[in-house]
């Protein structure tokens, strides 16, 4: 979210240089940390993938600051093409651990097909960037091919043919997907964001597609489907009303009725029918004996409502004091932003605790509602988009420069992938024991603590800056602190969670992923969790 010492944002250029090498000295940590964990062919594969995305990123940064990166990418930071690329190999290889471990071979190979897609897609951003790169890189090229050929001689004898065609599928979406949204949201993402968001996206969409193929053989819980059928239903919805608002002017009376009308059929005549058809049930009475069901989730529910009015009041208590003021500024300050973050750390503690499953789907509808009001926004919908650009504009920051507002999206992303992600059928007989007990709170220590804690202590009490950046020794210490406390907090009221000695894992964890926190120029709300949650899992 928000730096912690107020100043204007740096370039891509020189300056970033001793930031983008300390993040590159964390980032490498993980993926060693990783390797002597798993310690396999694959794990190899992810520590030559880390060597050439550390070559190529250089060259994304180069053709970010000359302009020449065909499509036009956020601007106030580094490629970020080293981060981005590890997160899916990653979790692939800890998941495959976890589930091998607790005898589950199909999420077993599941984790292998992870792992090998995250590496295609990396492979291709790389490929990508030294194709459009002038003059050709020949050293860079050789170390591309070299790590590229290793990859896929491992993988080529690792894979069954099924499992490179749907590592194939994943690739041919994620292109297709980068061609599109990229076009139409220009100035949204970096390119290590694109690769991380969009190679989602498209692993997302082909496992819909093969799971609803696939009929018969599918077996899953609904939650899981209803996950899925709801971030396809929206991006589709998002290509789809941007493609015929290219041809309609969307801010009239006429088209806002249109919008409506055609979100209902999609809604009524495709989503639901979908879901339908993998669950084997209607879904409105799914869904409604689902969060009714017991006596803790109507509680929930009704505290999540209060949690949720609040979150509007303090918006509107902070445009009318913008209104009334007559100074010029036109941001909300650092600590109002991170209301925020303090309201969904009170909204996800409890539900981790009493209720996942709720959590979950919970979580899912408010993402749909979320992008939703992004479409309403960003089209002008009447009779609330107007409305909605002028309440969202104060918490605007230099990481919102492209069309689309995607920080409160990427807040509750961040918090919910731990829960989203954990692969439950290898959570039986205990296998989330000791550092592993808390992956499902990786998103709150992470952004919820750790990052609030940062940025408030960094920006009001911080004097030392870590060198080549912004961000303050006291903000990263004071995270850490605050990070271990909640650590002891959970133990407390959480009897489900037992660390087992881990604390060493634990602590280096934490502290690794609040140096990346430091150096990072990326989007931390949703890269932070996705790291702390890999490290604790390993």
């Amino acid at each position: 979210m928000t730096r912690e010492c107020p100043s204007p944002a740096p370039g891509p250029g020189a300056p970033l240089s001793g930031s983008v090498l300390a993040e590159t000295a964390v980032v490498f940590a993980v993926v060693l940390s990783i390797h002597a964990a798993v310690w396999d062919r694959y794990s190899w594969c992810a520590v030559a993938l880390a060597v050439q995305a550390f070559y190529v990123q250089y060259k994304w940064d180069r053709l970010l600051q000359q302009g020449s990166a065909v499509f036009q990418f956020r601007m106030s930071a580094n490629s970020g093409l080293l981060p981005a690329s590890m997160v899916m190999p990653l979790f692939g290889l800890v998941m495959k651990e976890r589930c091998q471990a607790a005898g589950n071979p199909f999420f077993e190979r599941f984790g292998i097909v992870v792992a090998a897609t995250g590496m295609a897609v990396a492979l291709f951003s790389s490929v990508l960037a030294l194709g459009i790169t002038r003059p050709v890189p020949t050293n860079t090229c050789v170390i591309l091919g070299l790590a590229g050929g290793v990859i896929i001689y491992i993988m080529k004898h690792s894979l069954s043919v099924g499992e490179v065609i749907e590592v194939l599928e994943v690739l041919l979406i994620f292109v297709y997907l980068n061609m599109i949204l990229l076009y139409l949201l220009p100035r949204c993402f970096t390119p290590g964001e694109a690769l991380l968001v969009l190679g989602g996206i498209s692993f997302v969409l082909n496992q819909l597609i093969k799971r609803s193929l696939t009929l018969v053989e599918s077996q899953g819980d609904p939650v899981d489907f209803f996950l899925l059928v709801v971030v396809v239903g929206m991006v589709l919805m998002g290509i789809f009303f941007s493609t015929l608002f290219v041809f309609m002017d969307s801010g009239t009376w006429a088209s806002s009725i249109f919008f409506h009308l055609m979100t209902c059929v999609l809604g009524l005549g495709v989503v639901l029918p979908w879901l339908h058809r993998l669950i084997r049930r209607n879904p409105l009475l799914w869904l409604l004996q689902f969060l009714f069901q017991t006596d803790t989730r109507i509680y929930l529910l009704a505290y999540w409502s209060l949690l949720a009015t609040l979150a509007c009041l303090v918006v509107l208590y902070q445009n009318a004091k913008r209104s009334s003021s007559e100074s010029k500024k036109h941001q909300a300050p650092t600590i109002a932003r991170k209301y925020f973050h303090l309201i969904v750390v009170a909204t996800y503690i409890p539900g981790i605790i009493f209720d996942r499953p709720l959590l979950y789907v919970a979580a899912t509808v408010c993402l749909a509602v979320f992008i939703f009001l992004e479409y309403v926004r960003y089209f002008r919908i009447k009779p609330l988009g107007h409305t909605l650009r002028s309440l969202l504009s104060l918490f605007l920051d230099e990481r919102d420069s492209g069309p689309l507002i995607l920080t409160h999206i990427y807040l509750l992303l961040g918090m919910s992938l731990p829960i989203w992600l954990i692969p439950r059928p290898c959570t039986q007989k205990g296998s989330l024991g000791g550092a592993r007990a808390l992956v499902p709170y990786a998103g709150v220590l992470a952004v919820g603590v750790g990052d609030t804690v940062a940025s408030i202590f960094g920006s009001t009490m911080g004097e030392i800056r870590w060198p080549g950046t912004k961000k303050t020794f006291e903000g990263t210490m004071t995270s850490i602190f605050a990070q271990i406390i909640s650590v002891a907090l959970i133990l407390i009221f959480d009897s489900g969670v037992d660390l087992n000695y881990s604390y060493a894992w634990i602590l280096g964890s934490i502290s690794t992923v609040s140096l990346l926190e430091a150096y990072t120029t990326q989007i931390d709300n949703l890269l932070l969790p996705l790291y702390l949650l890999i490290l604790l899992m390993a």
